[in-house]
């Protein structure tokens, strides 16, 4: 191989194929172990839902908080070393997560009576997992602005964001799926996680060992002296006092409010068993008792690939039609689907085609839904300061999640998974409201190519 493939015009650095795959490999996995896996994890162990989807959205508050600690990344060391810290950091986090996983016996974990506080250094391992893993983000995606010029970057975005997904597949599949295969061959459980979260900790010892010796090492990857406190006091003022922004940020905590919520309970509604039990109030059951593999295979693999496709086709129609024409298509792609788990959960079907097809429906209808949002996050970020608006657009677009998920476990168990789903159907009138008041202040030209 000649030096002119292996090195990139930048001094310094190699052909980005070489790292972008992996580098983006490497920061979806641990986001998905922590914000996906971990509650397939706790409502497999037995845990109630209300303490199950309060506590898994606890994790997600580092992806909403990083923007107070970015500018450390900026100011200590290298961006590449904040990486392979931060993947250092990760591996050991997994390990210890397989080495420290409580055991609860089969009788308590058949009742969902595992209270959450057995899993205490359980949780407190996916926090700390949760800060290495945005904080990961936060450097990759700097990393990836430096290790390359703009026209490569423009070219390599595709890929970075293809393999992020596979990350998620991975995430959501491949490893739920191992998870169940060990679970029916050893009728255990805990053990099925233990050593799946083994399996991911080698895929994450790998990719570190690999980035160690093959991430690029460019001359403008270097610690700067200070940040700026005056721009980013002036980024955050510009940001809220833009015309219209408060429109804006209810749009953007309302918008997914039936998704906020129907997203914390789908994968326990799949693995629950069918029989419903009341118990102090509180109902138990009712989801279609579907084994751990096919969960895998059907929310975590077919599921993610027609979102995928949702997003894709979403993004060929906003580029066509404008964000304008494209919000009332979205949002009826974000919440009609929706019904499908009211079907389910009210027919309680067995037949896997059937369920397959659902999920598929709900998961393409979120993909191809979600664009005009973020679209409309670029849109109102136009400016000066585009970059840090649209940082901050992200904070709101996590805490649109993270509110309706502390809540979500406490409703279903008071009403059941089917009035549950309706509930977060009604919720699409919040959606249809921002809606209506967002799409007369938007640019009618803004996102079409004509």
């Amino acid at each position: 191989m000649t030096d002119s493939i292996r090195r990139h015009p930048i001094q310094g650095t190699k052909n980005p194929w070489y790292w972008v795959p992996t580098l983006y490999l490497a920061e979806g996995i641990p986001y998905f172990l922590v914000n996906n896996i971990s509650v397939l994890l706790f409502a497999k162990m037995g845990v109630p839902n209300d303490q199950l989807a309060f506590f898994t959205t606890l994790l997600y508050f580092p992806w909403f908080l990083k923007g107070l600690w970015s500018p450390l990344v900026d100011v200590v060391r290298t961006k590449r070393w904040w990486i392979v810290t931060m993947q250092v950091v990760l591996t050991v986090l997994c390990v210890l997560l397989a080495l420290t996983l409580p055991y609860p016996d089969a009788a308590t974990i058949a009742t969902k009576q595992t209270p959450v506080s057995v899993f205490w250094l359980t949780l407190v391992l996916f926090i700390l997992s949760a800060f290495a893993s945005a904080t990961h983000d936060i450097a990759a995606d700097g990393y990836y602005m430096l290790a390359h010029d703009e026209p490569s970057q423009a070219r390599f975005v595709g890929i970075r964001s293809t393999f992020y997904r596979i990350a998620m597949v991975f995430g959501q599949g491949v490893l739920v799926f191992i998870a169940g295969r060990i679970e029916k061959a050893t009728d255990n459980i805990p053990l099925s996680w233990q050593l799946t979260l083994g399996v991911t900790a080698v895929v994450l010892f790998l990719l570190t060992l690999y980035h160690l010796f093959m991430l690029p090492r460019p001359a403008s990857d270097t610690a700067r002296p200070k940040t700026d406190g005056v721009g980013i006091a002036e980024a955050f003022r510009t940001f809220f006092t833009k015309k219209g922004i408060w429109l804006g940020i209810i749009f953007m905590l309302l918008y997914r409010l039936p998704e906020g919520l129907l997203v914390k309970l789908s994968l326990p509604f799949l693995v629950d068993s069918r029989e419903v039990t009341e118990r102090g109030g509180q109902l138990f059951g009712g989801g279609l008792a579907l084994s751990t593999d096919m969960v895998g295979l059907l929310y975590g693999t077919i599921g993610v690939l027609c979102l995928l496709a949702g997003g894709i086709l979403g993004g060929v129609y906003i580029s066509r039609k404008g964000l304008k024409r494209s919000l009332w298509p979205m949002a009826l792609a974000l919440t009609v689907p929706n019904l499908a788990y009211v079907y389910l959960s009210a027919a309680q079907p067995q037949d896997l085609w059937l369920i397959g097809s659902a999920i598929s429906v709900e998961q393409f209808g979120y993909g191809f839904g979600f664009t005009a949002y973020m679209l409309y996050m670029m849109y109102i970020s136009q400016g000066e300061y585009k970059t840090s608006h649209y940082a901050i657009c992200t904070a709101f677009m996590a805490l649109s999640m993270i509110l309706p998920g502390f809540v979500a476990g406490s409703i279903e168990l008071k009403v059941g998974y089917e009035a549950f789903f309706w509930i977060a159907i009604i919720c699409s009138v919040a959606t249809v409201g921002v809606t209506t008041a967002v799409y007369r202040t938007v640019d009618p030209h803004y996102g079409n190519k004509s």
